[in-house]
C-alpha cells in the first residue's frame, strides 16, 4: 500500500469460530481489495474457542502479516462477546466488523467507510437479498421484529452483522463489561445517528451458520434481559390481565349459581383458572430469575471474555499503511 496514505486507519474486526479454511483467504482477499483504498487498514481476528485449526491459521497470519492482530480466546465465548474483544484491541479511527465465511464481500468495506465519512457513528449493511438459509432469514425476521419492540429500533432498520462503527462508537460500546453483551442493543443506547448502505450478500464458501436454535435463543435473552425491562412488564401485565378474568368470572359464576342454585361447579371452570393464573405466575418468576441471575453473574465477576493470548495487539497501527 502507499505509505504516504497514513491519515486513516480502519480496524477490520472478524470473529473467526471453525474458519479455518477459510480465513486465509478472507485476509489476503482484503489485502487485494483494498489495496488501492484511500486508507489503510489493520485487521482484527479473534478466534472464538474454535475446534478446528482457526487459532493456528490467525496466529501463522499474525506473524506473516503485522498489520494482522490476534486475539486467540481461552473457550467460546459467543460472537457478541468476541467482536467486544475484536473492538477492544482494534486501535483503528473506525471499524468494520464482518463474518469470516465471505457472505460479506471485502469489496464492499470501503462502500460502508465512504458512508461513515458522511458523519455517522454507525452505518449497518442492508441487503436485495440475503444468501442464508430459510430457517435462519426467518430467525433474522424475528430477531429484527423483537429488536423494533424492545429497543425502540426502527422498523425499517436491519440489524446486520457487517457493520462500520466510528472510534466515538467503538469507545462508548467497549465501556460495557458485563458477560452478556448485545452489540447492536449496545449500539443503539448510544446513539441514534445511524445509516445504513446496500451491500452485496454472497453465499456461505463453507460449511454451515455456526447459529443453531440454541444460540438464537441466547441472543433473544440478552436482548429481553439486557437491554429493555419490558418483559417484566409484560409479566406484570399478564398478572393483572388474569386477574380481571378471574374477578368477572368469578362474578359470572356467583349470579349463574344465584339463578340457576341446581347447577354443579364445573370442575373444568376451576382447573382451566389453575392452569391460566400457574402458567403466568411460573412465566414470570422465570423471567424474575433470570434477571435476577444475570445480576448475579454480573456482580460475581463472570467475565465477557478471557484472552489466552495475543499476538502484535502491543503494536499501535493507526498511523501505519498496511503492507
Amino acid at each position: 500500500m502507499n505509505e504516504s496514505r497514513h491519515a486513516e486507519c480502519v480496524s477490520i474486526v472478524i470473529p473467526v469460530y471453525n474458519g479455518a479454511a477459510t480465513v486465509g483467504s478472507l485476509v489476503e482477499r482484503l489485502r487485494g481489495a483494498l489495496a488501492q483504498a484511500d486508507f489503510t487498514f489493520e485487521v482484527v481476528l479473534v478466534n472464538d474457542g474454535s475446534a478446528d485449526r482457526s487459532a493456528e491459521v490467525c496466529r501463522q497470519l499474525a506473524h506473516t502479516y503485522p498489520w494482522v492482530r490476534f486475539v486467540n480466546l481461552a473457550r467460546n465465548f459467543g460472537e457478541h462477546n468476541a467482536v467486544l474483544a475484536g473492538l477492544t484491541h482494534a486501535s483503528g479511527s473506525c471499524a468494520v466488523i464482518m463474518d469470516d465465511d465471505f457472505q460479506n464481500p471485502p469489496s464492499e468495506v470501503g462502500k460502508l467507510i465512504a458512508r461513515l465519512r458522511e458523519g455517522h457513528d454507525v452505518v449497518f449493511s442492508r441487503y436485495d437479498s440475503k444468501r442464508h438459509s430459510l430457517l435462519r432469514n426467518l430467525g433474522s425476521r424475528f430477531h429484527n421484529l423483537v429488536a423494533s419492540v424492545m429497543l425502540g429500533k426502527p422498523r425499517d432498520l436491519y440489524l446486520s452483522s457487517f457493520k462500520a462503527l466510528s472510534r466515538f462508537a467503538i469507545d462508548e460500546v467497549v465501556k460495557y463489561k458485563g458477560p452478556y453483551p448485545y452489540l447492536d442493543g449496545l449500539i443503539l443506547r448510544t446513539t441514534r445517528n445511524y445509516t445504513t448502505e446496500l451491500v452485496q450478500h454472497d453465499p456461505r464458501r463453507e460449511g454451515r451458520s455456526g447459529y443453531t436454535l440454541r444460540k438464537l435463543v441466547r441472543l433473544w435473552l440478552n436482548m429481553f434481559t439486557n437491554f429493555s425491562v419490558l418483559p417484566l412488564r409484560i409479566a406484570s401485565f399478564a398478572g393483572l390481565l388474569c386477574a380481571a378474568v378471574g374477578v368477572v368470572l368469578a362474578i359470572v359464576f356467583a349470579c349463574e349459581k344465584l339463578e340457576h342454585p341446581e347447577l354443579p361447579l364445573g370442575w373444568a371452570s376451576v382447573m382451566v383458572g389453575l392452569l391460566l393464573v400457574g402458567s403466568v405466575q411460573l412465566v414470570a418468576l422465570g423471567m424474575i430469575g433470570e434477571y435476577l441471575g444475570r445480576l448475579f453473574m454480573n456482580a460475581n465477576g463472570c467475565p465477557q471474555f478471557v484472552a489466552r493470548e495475543t499476538v502484535n495487539c502491543g503494536v499501535a497501527t493507526r498511523d501505519r499503511a498496511s503492507t
